[in-house]
């Protein structure tokens, strides 16, 4: 116990002066091959959520906690059964098509409906697990958000040559595109070449001048 309190703890110093995101390269096409994971891309704000005992914090890009901005993510958060982890996603607000609907999220009109999908397990439980494989940190998501809470949702994803047709249906269903992160890979900071983001062109995020993800 006294080792995972230490980890933590050295873990959440870097954590305080604000930890880097993995990001993703663009590119022209999905990958194809059998060794990668592919996401929708949602068009919403790309944050960490980060509990610690009872308090939550959720930490944009740019270092600022939005937790009192989007109350059902952090009573979200308080209702799983870890006390201490650290979740990478995307800030979502889903219209009544079920698809992310960026300019209401950025009215503010709707934060109370705004909710978070987990696309990465960073830590948990006292454990770093940035350095484990992709694969890994997506069953360990998945453990630690089995009892579904509305606030909170474990991204899908589809795995293996899929990729290029999963994209030719989001972008048939109007979708903003694919992440595609290849599953051996640990956690990196910073544009990773083994993130790789294909966009619809004719979603309205391909045009918008500042890249929100």
């Amino acid at each position: 116990m006294g080792t995972r309190i230490l980890c933590w703890a050295v873990y959440l110093q870097p954590m305080q002066k604000g930890l880097e995101f993995a990001l993703p390269v663009k590119a022209p096409k999905v990958p194809a091959g059998p060794d990668w994971l592919h996401e929708i891309k949602h068009d919403g704000y790309r944050m960490m959520v980060i509990r610690e005992q009872k308090s939550v914090r959720l930490i944009t890009k740019g270092g600022l906690d939005w937790s009192k901005r989007f109350p059902l993510i952090v009573e979200a958060a308080l209702k799983l059964r870890h006390e201490q982890f650290v979740l990478d996603g995307e800030v979502v607000l889903l219209g009544v098509d079920g698809r992310s609907d960026f300019d209401g999220l950025h009215s503010r009109k709707y934060d109370a409906e705004v909710q978070f999908y987990a696309f990465d397990l960073l830590a948990a439980g006292g454990d770093d697990h940035r350095k484990l494989p992709l694969f890994l940190r997506k069953q360990n998501l998945a453990a630690l958000l089995a009892r579904r809470s509305d606030g909170i949702h474990a991204a899908p994803f589809e795995q293996g040559e899929i990729g290029p047709d999963l994209f030719r249906h989001a972008c048939l269903m109007g979708l903003e595109g694919l992440v595609s992160k290849h599953h051996e890979r640990a956690y990196g900071a910073g544009r990773c070449t083994h993130w790789i983001k294909v966009k619809n062109p004719k979603h309205p995020a391909y045009r918008r001048v500042q890249d929100q993800f």
